[in-house]
């Protein structure tokens, strides 16, 4: 009788003692996954108010320049791919296909000094530069927060705890690989 309850004391330290060890951890991890979704959400944010912009700047620049309707085509697609995306990863493609349609907007808008002077035009780009540094900002602040994340996830005894209870690793906002190639832009005019 006596050893049944000194082992069943022993069991209950051994759970307690476990128990312990695992609630901050879990907690920890909970904390860590609501700190990259809510980074990841002023990501989101900073990609609406860019999304909400280019409709009035595409078509600022369609008065001045309607015969460019390629590049206009281009930017309304790609828009329309970045409010569709559902993962970081789809994201970040899709930004950088409206990055690269916006380039060769900004190279078209060249041909046209009185788009470049136009003050609404101006306005435009300067809240779209804004927004642009703030995603920046944002893709960042989200990524450190995802590296801190994997790293807890991966580490021991993180690995162990993450994999009961169903903690994955998260996948970082990555520009596309055509980011890394600058786009050519022609200030003379003429080639």
């Amino acid at each position: 009788m006596r050893k049944g309850l000194v082992v069943l004391a022993i069991l209950g330290v051994v759970v307690i003692g476990a128990l312990l060890m695992v609630i901050p951890s879990y907690n920890n991890f909970v904390t860590l996954e609501e700190n990259v979704d809510q980074s990841y959400s002023q990501i989101e944010n900073q990609l609406q108010r860019r999304l909400d912009l280019i409709p009035n700047l595409v078509n600022t620049v369609k008065g001045y320049a309607s015969h460019e309707e390629e590049v206009l085509t281009d930017i309304a697609d790609a828009r329309a791919r970045l409010a569709g995306a559902n993962s970081p990863e789809e994201e970040a493609t899709a930004n950088a296909e409206l990055t690269g349609a916006l380039s060769r907007l900004l190279v078209v808008v060249e041909n046209y000094p009185n788009l470049k002077a136009d003050q609404q035009f101006t306005q435009l780009m300067d809240e779209l530069s804004g927004t642009e540094n703030r995603i920046s900002v944002a893709r960042k602040d989200y990524n450190d927060q995802v590296a801190e994340y994997n790293k807890r996830v991966k580490r021991f005894p993180g690995v162990i705890i993450a994999n009961i209870t169903g903690f994955d690793e998260k996948e970082y906002f990555e520009a596309d690989p055509s980011a890394q190639t600058a786009p050519e832009v022609n200030f003379g005019g003429n080639d």
